[in-house]
């Protein structure tokens, strides 16, 4: 009789590559990684996928093989438990006159044949499905692997390389949809018609129309969530709030509110509009358009904070001293009415005494409109601004991390064509905003969790945002990747804290490595998720968080205020609730994922396009990663990255040293390291991979 042998299985989300390979978290004590797999992954063999596609939940048997001497794991798909996508944008090409589908997604490692509704292969001809045209598939079951996949024909979205086509294919590659179904345009048309506010709302609601309320945006924005009010105090408020209060010594007090669009008004629980919110999550903001989360009547209009019409918003108001302590909070639905709507750069003039300076803070504004601004509202102004900034140090005290990163934006031709690439300032209004924005997540998210503990402490009613604690390996290799650069990342056995990690991005400002060391310090953090549990916010040092400050983008948001109106009311959670929001906070994290892959792969196709234009050019650039095949090197101004090959580095065997992040000729001793500076040439520009390749000069 045969000996019997133990297979052991896991079960897991497989990640794949284009050569048929594929990779799968252990999730199981005791099993090895080979040396071929990632880290902390078993290594699945090209010909062993069994039909598993990326990101699909698969059971695998292990089983045990020699590397190099060594005894190693590797796995073999036995089946898919959850396909993780059946719909696909590609490319038509055509095999004796059959249509076959030429995947986008470059982890795909097959084609895909279009069928016809009887389930033989489409004839292109007949289709109209000309080859290079793109177009959406829905694939059907996949069973044998010995065979191509099959898929209907979903949609045709036009020639490749046209700006809206290819737009297209990158929102529906990443499983979001650029129209919205007729029952929800139908909703969203049926409540701009009955828009306006009744009597009976107003008294429902604390009044704000007579105090000034401004916002401030991108030029280009065209929805606007948020606002903020002030007011000073008088002294006779001022004393009777300072009796009151656990502080002493007061001093003069402001009234400062941060009113956000009260979305929940409008789209409530069950609706067709709900539903599809929920399924988008958030929206998404391409190079060249968004792609909202609820219909444009809503998002620009009924629910946008435009100026000098009044709105219905959920606020947190504030009252604050000059030192930005809060001595008193108040949360509620409120109506009110923006009086002046500020681009950043027109508040920064304002700020600044210089509203007259045309040329540099005009942006979507008229001038006599920006300097009446500039008298009208400085003192305003000049006081948020300081308090912020209080706000902004107090907050970096406690253990804060500065992650900000520079941000491109392209100049684009009424053909979506990029002619320029610009960098944009980051200004004090910027922070001005976000400071208040954080303070009212922050608040709301206390609120809350206080909320709940008087009632027993059972943490349901809630959804947080939420940031871990840093992986010990991921932390332990930053701390190996900085020391090769001469850096120090104060951390014990892969164990840092907030402070240890400001002390790092302290060492590197103004350095060469300063923007490589901080996306690498970015990329050894967890990713913040929601969660109806709450575990604090690692980055930004908050006890609780969420958001509550943008409902027209984030769905999130909108059911933080369904939340906090239940909680202000006493009103209980059921079951269907708790569930309910768990489920949502999964969801929504996981399309916050995908609508940061659909935009930064809008970003990197304009990149490549602009970069296309200058074949055969020289630029300056950094080197910005180390890999076997060659160096990455990141353009000095535009951001745009391209790889030179390890073999047009010069007349040497050139090698890869894994320890130090550089790569080193045998003969010469030439060393390419991380950070450094190098001349370049621009050889080719792929638009379809997304690709750069680039030269030594």
């Amino acid at each position: 009789m045969p000996k019997k042998t133990n297979i052991k299985k896991i079960t897991g989300v497989i990640s794949t590559i284009a050569k048929g390979a594929g990779f799968i978290d252990v999730s199981v004590d005791g099993v090895k990684s080979t040396s071929k797999s990632r880290q902390n992954s078993i290594y699945i063999e090209p010909g062993m996928l069994n039909t598993a596609l990326n990101g699909d939940t698969v059971e695998v048997s292990l089983q045990e093989k020699n590397f190099r001497g060594k005894k190693e794991n590797v796995g073999k798909v036995l089946r898919v438990v959850i396909r993780a996508k059946s719909s696909f944008v590609g490319t038509v090409d055509t095999i004796n006159g059959s249509a076959i589908l030429i995947p986008d997604d470059r982890k795909m490692y097959t084609n895909i044949s279009i069928i016809d509704d009887d389930g033989t292969q489409k004839n292109h001809t007949k289709a109209k499905l000309e080859k290079g045209v793109k177009v959406f598939v829905k694939m059907l079951p996949w069973t044998d692997p010995s065979k191509l996949p099959q898929a209907k024909l979903l949609k045709i979205l036009g020639k490749k390389g046209d700006n809206n086509v290819e737009m297209e294919s990158i929102v529906l590659e990443k499983g979001f949809e650029v129209s919205f179904p007729a029952e929800v345009e139908k909703e969203a048309e049926t409540i701009e018609h009955n828009k306006a506010i009744s009597k009976d709302e107003f008294g429902k609601r604390r009044d704000m129309r007579d105090t000034m309320t401004f916002t401030i945006d991108p030029f280009d924005a065209k929805d606007f969530d948020d606002a903020i009010s002030f007011r000073k105090l008088s002294l006779e408020e001022s004393r009777q709030i300072g009796q009151n209060s656990h502080e002493k010594n007061t001093g003069t007090l402001y009234e400062i509110g941060v009113h956000i669009a009260d979305v929940s008004h409008y789209v409530r629980e069950g609706t067709a509009l709900d539903k599809e919110a929920v399924k988008r999550g958030c929206s998404i903001y391409l190079v060249d358009r968004t792609i909202p989360m609820l219909p444009e009547v809503l998002s620009n209009d009924v629910c946008s904070l435009n100026p000098h019409e009044d709105k219905l918003s959920f606020s947190a108001i504030f009252v604050v001293d000059d030192r930005a302590r809060i001595h008193r909070r108040w949360f509620g639905r409120t109506v009110m009415n923006s009086t002046h709507r500020f681009t950043y750069e027109a508040a920064q003039a304002v700020i600044d005494g210089a509203a007259n300076n045309i040329e540099k803070y005009s942006k979507g504004i008229q001038p006599v409109a920006l300097a009446e601004a500039g008298m009208k509202y400085h003192d305003e102004l000049v006081t948020l601004n300081r308090l912020a900034k209080i706000l902004q140090k107090d907050k970096f005290s406690k253990g804060a991390i500065e992650f900000a990163q520079e941000e491109i934006k392209f100049k684009l031709d009424k053909d979506g064509k990029p002619i320029g690439v610009y960098k944009v300032e980051r200004l004090d209004t910027h922070k001005l905003v976000e400071e208040y924005m954080l303070l009212a997540n922050r608040e709301v998210a206390k609120y809350v969790f206080d909320s709940i503990k008087k009632k027993g402490g059972r943490d349901t009613g809630a959804i947080y945002r939420i940031h871990d604690v840093p992986d010990k390996d991921k932390i332990a290799n930053l701390s190996t990747f900085v020391k090769a650069l001469g850096y120090e990342l104060r951390a014990k056995n892969g164990v840092v804290t907030a402070n240890d990690l400001n002390h790092l991005l302290d060492q590197i400002e103004d350095t060469p490595h300063a923007s490589l060391i901080r996306t690498a310090t970015i990329r050894s953090m967890q990713k913040a998720v929601y969660s109806t549990r709450n575990i604090g916010h690692f980055g930004l040092a908050f006890p609780f968080y969420t958001h509550f400050t943008s409902p027209i983008r984030r769905y999130p948001d909108l059911l933080v205020h369904r939340v906090l109106a239940k909680h202000l009311n006493n009103e209980p959670f059921g079951d269907h609730d708790i569930v309910s929001f768990q489920r949502i906070a999964e969801s929504s994290t996981e399309r916050e994922i995908n609508a940061s892959e659909a935009e930064r792969a809008s970003k990197k196709l304009k990149q490549v396009e602009y970069m296309s234009g200058y074949i055969g050019k020289i630029f300056d650039g950094t080197i910005s990663g180390i890999t076997q095949s060659g160096i990455y090197v990141e353009e000095v101004n535009t951001k745009c990255e391209g790889m030179i090959n390890i073999r047009s580095l010069g007349n040497d065997y050139f090698v890869f040293n894994e320890k130090t992040y550089s790569i080193v000729g045998d003969k010469t001793k030439k060393k390419f390291t991380l950070g450094d500076k190098i001349s370049f040439k621009v050889v080719s520009a792929d638009l379809d991979k997304k690709i750069l390749d680039y030269a030594l000069v």
